[in-house]
């Protein structure tokens, strides 16, 4: 028998997907859409992360997503998890910071992976 996942390890997305800072919120749509992402990482001095929320939130207030840059914005700095912290732990953390993603650190603490709200309604539910 096979058993379920349980370890970030066993549902993130790999490898992460990143956009720069300086990036239109346009670019960064196209390439969400394009990867089929929810969600990207933004590297940087301070690391932050770009959803599809914040995309929608620049249209919905009338906003030029030609104009308005990545940085405006995503979240920074992010909240971050290893690869062996437990899905329900990741669960607790989503739900206590009222966020849906999660970039995964790998030992030598870089960015490998990110792990999402979806994966874990896939595996836990």
């Amino acid at each position: 028998m096979v058993e379920p996942p349980t370890h970030v390890a066993d549902v993130m997305t790999s490898p992460v997907e990143t956009v720069s800072a300086q990036a239109t919120v346009r670019e960064a749509a196209g390439l969400m859409r394009t990867g089929g992402f929810s969600a990207l990482l933004v590297p940087g001095s301070t690391t932050g992360i770009v959803t599809s929320t914040d995309v929608l939130d620049v249209v919905a207030t009338g906003k030029d997503p030609d104009v308005i840059d990545v940085a405006t914005v995503m979240t920074a700095p992010v909240e971050c998890v290893t690869t062996r912290l437990g899905l329900n732990e990741v669960a607790a953390m989503m739900t206590n910071y009222e966020i849906n993603h999660l970039p995964v650190i790998g030992d030598d603490r870089d960015y490998i992976g990110i792990v999402s709200s979806t994966d874990l309604r896939e595996t836990l539910v």
